[in-house]
């Protein structure tokens, strides 16, 4: 079709966060395009594994726009624009929004980016924030796994058609697959939704990546106390579907068979680096970069899921899926892109965090070493608050707790940072939170 009437573009972006700091830095009219094959301008992606999802709706669009999750100033789509009104003689707006835009090729040597509907946009500056995309179970060949009602988590149309379902199918039955992040929201979601709900994942214990056995028995405890069933030690193997092509029950690897309206997989993801393949250098599955996000290629950048980064805290090249990281490495890519004086290179502390039910919890730093487990983790306590840390080389490098106040949960993130020497397991256990706070 030609050339889009935005062909020529000094900056491209797929990033709320990073149009925020252009923004700040000063970005003329006409300079920056955002580019989403979504049809709504950016949002919080974590808001639709949680509140999107309960019966009251209390997170819906316009509400949770970029950049609320960071406490921010909420950019509704007429923020992309409001300043380019104000100036005369421009026939562009201050940001460009280019929604339902799917890019299906990338010619980085030229600078050019080709849409589905065959339109080519050029550029100077590409920022690539792609993200990840979910891995399905019909990529490993599951059998049944096209089935209707079968659902995964990642943009804002797949949360519709799962609130769809559950309003389709009250009281009914869901599996969830996998016991990770998505596995342990999504169940808590559904329940509050009065969905009966099972979950299913092969490892010993939920959360496997980041949780220890201590901290896995209190959540796996406390869901089985608000009645979700929890099955460990094995995987969804097939799908059996009704007349209408809906699911209707999943067969078990171990032989069992579980009744089942609603089916949400959460077994994973994979960074969306298809378009750069060869185009750019990669390392740990994702896009190498350096500690401004800048890649292989002058004037390409790569943030968020996608970017393989030096970790200046571990002297280590990592790539991390994180809201937090993909907030804080767009606006670090912006500065190096905009600024006219030497900048810091990205300093970045692991965080993570989730809420499920009345549950809160955080985690900073590493979690690798020795373990020790502190506070009243009795999942039938009216106000639990426990943690853990962990101790390599004598110093702690990783910290997690749940239920904390603001300020525990700064002082958990300041011990990460700092990393202070133990001189007592069996201290650091008794004095818990306390240990943090004085640091």
């Amino acid at each position: 079709m030609g050339l889009h009437p935005l062909s020529e573009l000094r900056i491209l972006v797929v990033q709320g966060y990073a149009a925020r700091e252009f923004a700040k830095q000063g970005v003329q009219p006409g300079e920056l395009a955002i580019i989403s094959k979504e049809a709504v301008a950016p949002y919080e992606r974590p808001a639709l594994s949680k509140a999107y999802l309960f019966p009251t709706g209390t997170a819906r669009l316009p509400g949770f726009h970029t950049c609320v999750g960071s406490g921010g100033e909420r950019l509704l789509p007429e923020w992309y624009t409001e300043k380019g009104e104000d100036l005369e003689k421009l026939s562009f707006t201050r940001i460009e929004l280019l929604l339902n835009t799917e890019i299906v090729k990338a010619d980085v040597p030229s600078k050019t980016l080709v849409s589905a509907a065959g339109e080519t946009i050029k550029y100077e500056i590409l920022i690539i924030a792609t993200g990840s995309t979910v891995l399905r179970l019909t990529d490993f060949g599951v059998e049944g796994a096209d089935a209707k009602n079968i659902f995964y988590l990642r943009e804002i149309d797949d949360a519709d058609k799962l609130v769809e379902a559950i309003k389709a199918k009250p009281n009914g039955k869901a599996v969830i697959v996998g016991g990770g992040y998505i596995g342990l929201e999504l169940s808590a979601a559904l329940k509050i939704n009065n969905i009966e709900v099972t979950m299913v994942y092969p490892e010993p214990w939920c959360m496997p990546r980041l949780f220890t056995a201590g901290i896995a028995a209190f959540y796996e405890v406390y869901y089985s106390n608000k009645g979700i069933n929890i099955i460990k030690g094995t995987v969804a193997s097939g799908f059996t579907s009704d007349s209408n092509g809906e699911v209707k029950e999943v067969k078990l690897k171990d032989g069992r068979v579980l009744e089942a309206d609603i089916v949400v997989v959460g077994v994973g993801g994979r960074p969306l680096t298809a378009l750069f393949k060869g185009q750019v250098d990669e390392e740990k599955g994702g896009i190498k970069t350096d500690g401004f996000f800048k890649t292989s290629v002058p004037d390409v950048y790569a943030v968020g899921d996608v970017a393989t980064f030096p970790m200046k805290i571990y002297n280590e090249i990592r790539r991390v899926e994180h809201v937090d990281h993909a907030r804080k490495s767009a606006e670090q890519a912006v500065k190096a892109i905009m600024s006219t004086e030497n900048i810091e290179e990205y300093d970045y502390l692991p965080y993570f965090y989730s809420r499920a039910f009345d549950l809160s919890w955080q985690f900073y730093g590493d979690n690798v070493g020795e373990t020790v487990l502190f506070g009243n983790d009795d999942p039938k306590a009216e106000n639990p608050k426990f943690g853990t840390y962990w101790i390599k080389d004598g110093k702690i490098i990783g910290a997690f707790l749940e239920g904390g106040s603001p300020d525990e949960n700064k002082a958990i993130a300041k011990v990460a940072r700092v990393q202070p020497p133990v001189e007592s397991l069996d201290s650091l256990s008794t004095e818990g939170i306390a240990f943090a706070c004085k640091i």
